[in-house]
């Protein structure tokens, strides 16, 4: 029994490292949320329209790429600087912006926490990384950024739901993913690999209803709900196959969840 479990794991982590190999491209990005950041060079602007787009990342890929790059237009395609820099005036534009449930509110309280928080610190890395004096651990990190994001007394009830925690189950989706464009790195140039102190094998997969299909169909998934618990499981037996980088595989799990070509071949 231990034998054939072995071959198919082995058949298993050949065929994702095969479907990785097709989607960890170039071509990749232009399609994906991913592409407005790589609009900006100078890594504050990175993390900041990544983080924007990241939290924008629900509903049509292709409308959260339109909404991204209209809120960084507002911006002046500085966001940095804009963050720093803006004056009550600059803001009033802002409030009519929306992304289905992401209004001017939020909007205006996620610049308020950026502008307080870049003030003191020189990366968002920070905030998901506060001490350096024990082992990164992620479902820790993400509990701990949003008691960061919300520690104020001004905060709006209504923008909480905007920013993901495990401690209410969440699979914090658009976080993870924000950290894997934040951390990972590697030749194909998709994820940045910014941030340098918070390890690509801590990292957990951002899990949505395409990786969640495929991970089922794979054995990858058995727990029924899909929350934190799930998260971890499939981040398991990923890291059982590439101990460093388990989330490469969202490349494969998600290119397999919106009809790659060929994802039918390991069946």
């Amino acid at each position: 029994m231990e034998d054939t479990l072995s071959v198919d794991f082995l058949r298993l982590k050949e065929y994702l490292d095969t479907i990785v190999h097709k989607v960890n491209s170039i071509d990749f990005i232009e399609l994906d949320p991913i592409s407005v950041p790589h609009c900006f060079s100078d890594p504050e602007d990175i993390e900041i329209s990544g983080f924007f787009s990241a939290m924008l990342s629900w509903g049509n890929r292709k409308t959260i790429i339109n909404k991204s790059l209209e809120l960084m237009s507002m911006m002046d395609n500085h966001p940095f600087d804009f963050i720093i820099h803006h004056t009550e005036n600059d803001l009033k534009s802002l409030h009519h912006f929306k992304h289905r449930t992401f209004q001017g509110t939020d909007l205006l309280y996620f610049i308020d926490f950026l502008h307080r928080f870049y003030s003191e610190n020189k990366s968002l890395e920070t905030a998901f990384r506060p001490t350096m004096n024990k082992a990164y651990h992620q479902e820790e990190a993400l509990t701990q950024f949003h008691t960061l994001f919300f520690d104020h007394h001004l905060a709006p009830e209504r923008t909480k739901k905007h920013i993901a925690t495990p401690a209410k189950k969440s699979t914090c989706k658009r976080l993870n993913m924000y950290l894997r464009w934040m951390v990972r790195s590697d030749d194909r140039k998709v994820d940045f690999g910014l941030w340098k102190t918070i390890p690509a094998s801590a990292l957990m997969i951002p899990l949505d209803v395409h990786v969640e299909n495929y991970a089922r169909k794979l054995g990858l998934l058995t727990h029924k709900q899909r929350d934190w618990k799930a998260v971890v499981e499939i981040t398991n037996h990923l890291r059982k196959m590439n101990p460093l980088d388990p989330v490469v595989y969202d490349y494969a799990l998600f290119g397999l969840g919106v009809g790659l070509k060929g994802s039918q071949d390991y069946f």
